[in-house]
């Protein structure tokens, strides 16, 4: 995964995988997850808190290991760095100690050769750049990550850190959404870009909170004038912007994922991309 090279329309996000009891199965998550791949989907991201104490990353895992030939078809992205054990305050932890053993037992638990692209999950204010950029330069060279991001980090949060690195900072995940779009006006969007970082966008569709409300009603309506659906409008919105981000979506129902996949690429209309932006924001631009 590079700047180069980016991943196709949508990334899977595995967040959720726990709580769908129809894949728990190791063989009907296989199933779903060689369905996703012949659909021409391979990128899946994870964090290792997702399920707590990587419990989504085992699962995801299990089912690799249950389909021979499976493993080396997938794409993982995998974040580290924020702790949230029960009884302890929850804290971020960016150290080489850290860093180096997150890395090491989300292979483990994912039964994968490379994590393809790693990123420190959130921005350490006790984070040292050189020492962690070691760490993460070392993983590189040894052929555990494929390539280095960040996530939710400001300008000067990840150009710390790609000072001191060696190999290149290549990916940001960060909120991005037709109602959460503050980044493409405070300047925060076109930083990543000067600074050759290529986007994807969690929670695109922010927790469905931009189906409700004035914002819902312009989806809907420009929705039945493209004839996509509200969701994939949406998607597609984001995808107009330049370096065409990736949306992290978290369904896992596979009907959806297609409609979402296909949607997500139709092209707006300047005047319906702004329409749609000064809707979310309550005011036209200035």
């Amino acid at each position: 995964m590079t700047p180069e090279q980016p991943p196709h329309t949508l990334i899977l996000g595995m967040m959720r995988l726990h709580e769908d009891p129809e894949l728990q199965a190791p063989e009907r998550l296989a199933d779903w997850i060689e369905a996703r791949l012949d659909q021409g989907l391979d990128w899946f991201d994870h964090a290792d808190i997702y399920g707590g104490n990587g419990h989504n990353e085992h699962l995801f895992g299990e089912a690799l290991r249950r389909r021979p030939g499976l493993a080396a078809r997938v794409k993982v992205v995998t974040k580290a760095g924020i702790l949230m054990a029960p009884g302890d305050t929850k804290h971020y932890d960016s150290s080489p100690v850290w860093l180096a053993g997150a890395i090491d037992r989300a292979l483990a638990r994912l039964g994968v050769e490379r994590l393809d692209l790693f990123l420190i999950h959130r921005p350490d204010p006790l984070m040292e750049a050189e020492a962690t950029a070691r760490v993460l330069d070392d993983a590189v060279r040894a052929g555990k990550v494929g390539a280095l991001g960040v996530s939710n980090f400001l300008p000067e949060q990840w150009r710390r850190l790609k000072a001191a690195l060696s190999h290149p900072l290549t990916h940001h995940q960060l909120q991005l959404s037709l109602t959460h779009s503050a980044p493409l006006l405070n300047g925060h969007f076109d930083a990543l870009r000067r600074d050759g970082l290529s986007p994807m966008a969690w929670s695109p569709l922010d927790g469905g909170a931009l189906f409700e409300g004035v914002a819902g009603q312009a989806l809907n309506r420009l929705a039945v004038h493209h004839g996509v659906s509200p969701a994939g409008l949406a998607l597609a919105w984001l995808r107009c912007l330049p370096g065409s981000p990736v949306p992290v979506i978290g369904t896992l129902n596979p009907a959806r994922i297609m409609t979402l996949q296909d949607e997500a690429r139709l092209s707006l209309p300047r005047q319906d991309w702004y329409a749609l932006l000064e809707t979310a924001r309550g005011h036209e631009v200035a």
